[in-house]
């Protein structure tokens, strides 16, 4: 009884419901109104309203109207970026395996250090003995072609909206959208656009991977001191002098950051760009999960997940060394 008896308010003198019986309330409150619209519309009542099939009629003639239109505009860029993804591919099928894998032992030692170097060629030899070399080197050259064209939109757009506060709050909610967003979605419009193949899988990848260079690229030019800014200015510094001289080098770990992050999403699409007939481990994955070879799939994710980590640490490495080169000795 005592939890049903109000409190009297000693500055109004009026009565006040403790948080317990305020819930006990609006619970109560919440029941008689459920079981009210029960007894007058029925259990699994249907909304009203149902616009869906116009909203999707309009869609799709959009679409149609649109891929009618632009077809040259699609075909000129799906011919550009095929032409750029076999070059690279071609590139790293003719590589010599012995050579790429000194070559990234070497690169991986110089930035990340002697035992990173030494990972990166066993996990290499590793692969390889899978019998897997010739869909990671097909991998490879989505990434690299997927990842650039990812940066080439990224840093340019990061820049401009930490230019514009007003660009920056549209840019938000659209990136959350972009990363919140279920990554089989994005393979549907380019699909419609762009067709079946290599393609629509690569700008699949560009759309899911590319909001966090945005943000970071965003984040590292704000973040630059606003002292250094204007002791920049202060010496006569033009604009495209403060930002290619000053804010642009302050903020590349920041910047490496967000390509970093690019990448890893960029490889996490492998899987889902094989359907729509991407190559690559994603597509050995693909096979062996609809032949019920869990084995053979298994292998090719760890192909992928190899290849993630060599690169992660690499990209790490580079990010840490230029924030000491900042920071300075002793810092």
């Amino acid at each position: 009884m005592a939890l049903l008896t109000p409190i009297k308010d000693k500055m109004t003198g009026g009565l006040v419901l403790s948080k317990k019986q305020m819930v006990l309330a609006v619970s109560g409150a919440f029941t008689i109104l459920t079981v009210g619209l029960v007894a007058i519309f029925g259990a699994e009542p249907e909304f009203p309203i149902n616009r869906g099939k116009n909203v999707g009629m309009k869609i799709d003639d959009a679409v149609d109207w649109t891929t009618r239109e632009g077809a040259w505009l699609f075909d000129f860029i799906s011919d550009g970026v095929t032409y750029a993804l076999l070059y690279i591919e071609n590139f790293f099928v003719w590589m010599p395996w012995p050579a790429f894998m000194i070559g990234v032992g070497v690169l991986a030692w110089k930035v990340a250090g002697v035992r990173v170097g030494i990972f990166a060629v066993i996990a290499l030899l590793l692969l390889a003995s899978m019998g897997l070399w010739h869909s990671a080197m097909e991998t490879m050259a989505l990434v690299v072609v997927s990842v650039s064209l990812s940066i080439g939109f990224a840093v340019p757009v990061g820049i401009f909206a930490a230019k514009n506060d007003r660009v920056d709050m549209v840019l938000r909610p659209v990136l959350d959208g972009m990363q919140t967003m279920p990554s089989f979605v994005y393979l549907v419009p380019a699909i419609m656009f762009l067709g079946i193949g290599n393609v629509p899988a690569i700008f699949a990848t560009i759309v899911y991977a590319v909001p966090p260079a945005i943000r970071l690229t965003n984040l590292g030019i704000r973040q630059v001191s606003p002292e250094i800014v204007e002791a920049a200015l202060s010496f006569g510094t033009t604009s495209r002098q403060l930002l290619f001289k000053v804010q642009i080098p302050m903020a590349v770990p920041t910047i490496m950051a967000g390509i970093n992050q690019t990448i890893m999403m960029a490889l996490a699409m492998v899987v889902i760009a094989s359907l729509v007939g991407a190559g690559g481990l994603g597509e050995d994955v693909m096979r062996a999960l609809s032949r019920q070879e869990p084995g053979k799939a298994l292998l090719a994710g760890t192909g992928i997940v190899i290849m993630a980590i060599i690169i992660d640490r690499i990209t790490q490495a580079a990010a840490k060394s230029r924030q000491e080169a900042l920071n300075g000795p002793g810092v």
